[in-house]
C-alpha cells in the first residue's frame, strides 16, 4: 500500500487524494476503479474533479478498524495507476 494513503481514526478508514493532468487520465482511473469494486464486491467512497479523485475506503462492518483486507484493496487501487502516478 502506497505511503500516500492516510490512516483515519473516526471513522476508521483509509484515505487517498489522486492529481492526474487531465480529465481523461481521471476518467480512465475511474473507470479502472469501477471494474475493480464489481469484481471485489466493495464500493469505495469517491469524489472527483476534472483533474483529481479523492478516496476513502471505509471497513465493511460499521465500527470495525481498518484492517488487511482494508489496506489489501488500497493496494489494488494503487495497481490500477499508471506508473508516472505511483506516487502521487
Amino acid at each position: 500500500m502506497s505511503e500516500k494513503w492516510a490512516v483515519r481514526k473516526r471513522p476508521a478508514r483509509l484515505e487517498r487524494r489522486i492529481e492526474f493532468t487531465d480529465y481523461e487520465e481521471t476518467r480512465e482511473f475511474l473507470d479502472r476503479a469501477a471494474d475493480l469494486a464489481e469484481r471485489q464486491g466493495y464500493y469505495p467512497d469517491m469524489s472527483f474533479g476534472r483533474t483529481h479523485v479523492s478516496i476513502s475506503l471505509l471497513p465493511k462492518e460499521e465500527g470495525a478498524e481498518v484492517d488487511d483486507e482494508l489496506m489489501r484493496y488500497a493496494e489494488l487501487m494503487d495497481a490500477l495507476l499508471p506508473a508516472d502516478h505511483q506516487d502521487n
